[in-house]
């Protein structure tokens, strides 16, 4: 962001504190109190958080979270392709975080990755018994079935934290049994607030089971880094990894988009950490850092601007070498990105999004917008917590909405008094908006679309907002607003 605050047409702070007065107002007077320091005008001079997060949704207004098992199924396992992970509960919950993510996976199915359900299967029976005996059984028989896969998860689902199953001690015996790693998860959905909590718990099974039991093969070089926080949704990882090798840097582990196991376990040895989505891997960008002296920095890939400042931070962390590469990399590409605002920001200039998504992409995603034109009017997330507000908070057009953990009603609410030209948010709130006549992206996954990290991403992500707010079809629909 530059050092000019910026701002948006018609949107000042007692404007926005009189929409938020004004939808509080339907809520009875203790859930009032309860969402009201959720809600809050941006200040971009202050550089901190004007909102409360990671507290636990008020009962009986609706949430867009999902649950610590989300997180740490959907999240940060699911993604590792040479693994088998298994759901250790009943079907649905497994079912329901197979897959809806989009993490895309090198390799043969069934031999080298293995993007498929394992799930206990929890009956009624099992509730009563255990399922102990069970998981055991079932471990055997994903290792009979899937002998190459590299190791094995085992994420606990709801019951089994209820009826007390040890899935630590099953696992211990099971990979003394099978000689593999077989790595327990104790990521109960009921724990915790949101998924925020599976992400930890997750990064916490890392530490204590992964990290630093391989070594890279190859010698160490001065440029080994590892790209963490990068789920690669759509395919963002094959566009940022080869960016990254473009300027010169030897990216030996992807965390956990595409990745494998014996990579991940020997990023101990990397040289420095570059994390993309921050509330999912700083936990262990900060373990590498105190445990193994590895330094980390946050960037990020959104839009020729954000890209451009990113690999420019970068290589201010390492030599000459990195630092010419890195320009040359940028020479040639600002052309092929000007050419590309060219042609997009005629129809997109002025034009307003708002966001509410997990992750980073409340703030990462600013940028990229803004490089076509394009201003945010609102943004917020599902499971932030408060460094992520802060880091929001520059980002932000001044005195623009910003929200913790919404409900439909409030996000509906800022929608029509603020008229975006897009909504980005999650499959959740797709066709509501559309049926109000909004566009509508789907920001979790790139609505079968992507990838939009990098270079190559920001062709792809402007033709999609250029396609959804510029269709014809929006004509046929008749909005409420």
């Amino acid at each position: 962001m530059s050092d000019k605050i910026r701002k948006v047409e018609g949107i000042t702070k007692e404007s926005t504190e009189a929409l938020i007065a004004e939808t509080l107002s339907v809520y009875p007077e203790k859930a009032k109190k309860k969402r009201a320091p959720h809600l809050g005008a941006n200040d971009p001079a202050s550089g901190s958080a004007c909102v409360k997060s990671n507290k636990k949704t008020v009962p009986g207004v609706m949430s867009a979270r999902g649950c610590a098992y989300a997180g740490a199924k959907g999240v940060v396992w699911g993604p590792i392709r040479d693994m088998v992970h298994v759901s250790h509960g009943p079907v649905g919950c497994g079912w329901y975080s197979w897959g809806t993510r989009r993490n895309m996976m090198s390799g043969i199915t069934g031999v080298t990755s293995f993007p498929m359900q394992f799930t206990s299967d929890f009956q009624e029976k099992d509730i009563v018994y255990g399922g102990d005996k069970k998981l055991k059984t079932l471990l055997e028989e994903a290792h009979e079935l899937f002998p190459l896969a590299k190791g094995i998860s085992v994420l606990s689902e709801c019951p089994v934290g209820l009826i007390g199953d040890d899935i630590n001690s099953v696992a211990k015996q099971s990979a003394k049994e099978l000689d593999i790693p077989i790595i327990p998860c104790n990521c109960e959905g009921f724990r915790g607030v949101s998924q925020s909590l599976g992400h930890h718990i997750s990064n916490d099974t890392i530490r204590d089971f992964i990290i630093g039991t391989r070594e890279y093969a190859e010698p160490e070089s001065p440029y080994d880094i590892a790209l963490i926080g990068e789920y690669n949704i759509g395919g963002d990882a094959w566009s940022t990894k080869p960016l990254l090798e473009e300027c010169g840097f030897n990216v030996k582990s992807v965390w956990t988009g595409d990745g494998e196991l014996e990579k991940i376990a020997a990023t101990h040895k990397v040289k420095l950490n570059v994390i993309h989505c921050y509330r999912s891997m700083n936990y262990m960008c900060k373990v590498m850092e105190e445990k193994y002296g590895i330094p980390w920095v946050e960037l990020n890939f959104f839009g020729p601007t954000k890209i451009r400042n990113s690999l420019r931070q970068l290589a201010e962390l390492f030599d000459d070498t990195i630092k010419a590469k890195v320009e040359a990399v940028i020479a040639k590409y600002d052309p092929i990105m000007q050419a590309i605002v060219d042609e997009y920001k005629p129809r997109l200039d002025g034009k307003k999004v708002m966001l509410l998504v997990g992750g980073l992409r409340p703030r990462h995603t600013i940028g990229a917008y803004e490089d076509l034109g394009m201003d945010c009017v609102g943004s917020g997330y599902e499971f932030a917590h408060t460094d992520d507000y802060d880091r929001t908070a520059p980002e932000m057009p001044d005195a623009t909405v910003v929200y913790d953990d919404p409900s439909e009603y409030e996000f509906e609410k800022f929608a029509a008094a603020l008229k975006p030209d897009l909504v980005g948010s999650g499959i959740k709130e797709k066709y509501v908006f559309q049926k109000m006549g909004v566009p509508f992206r789907q920001m979790h996954s790139w609505d079968y679309s992507g990838p939009y990290h990098g270079y190559k991403g920001f062709e792809v992500f402007a033709r999609d907002v250029d396609m959804a707010i510029n269709s014809p079809t929006w004509k046929l629909v008749k909005a409420p607003f």
